[in-house]
């Protein structure tokens, strides 16, 4: 496995669907300082197509998108501050 990235806050969101996938992720790294890393929790098919997407959208910085091989994915976006 390949070696994890820090991160200041875990969002696990396996259990929605699009788009609230994105709405949970959004919400979360709100809640953080700007330069703090949000690891994001995430299943293969529309949530890992849209929300590394949606995050650069906001003008975050998506450092890393990791494939677990299970169907989930682990997603390291940095806060940007506008």
């Amino acid at each position: 496995m390949a070696e994890e990235l820090q991160y200041d806050d875990i969002i696990d969101i396996t259990d929605v669907v699009c788009p609230v996938t994105f709405v949970k992720a959004k919400v979360a790294i709100e809640e953080l300082d700007d330069g703090q890393i949000l690891r994001v929790h995430l299943n293969d098919g529309e949530p890992v197509q849209n929300v590394p997407r949606s995050m650069k959208d906001e003008g975050h910085q998506v450092l890393k998108l990791v494939d677990n091989e299970d169907g989930t994915y682990e997603l390291y976006v940095k806060k940007v501050e506008e």
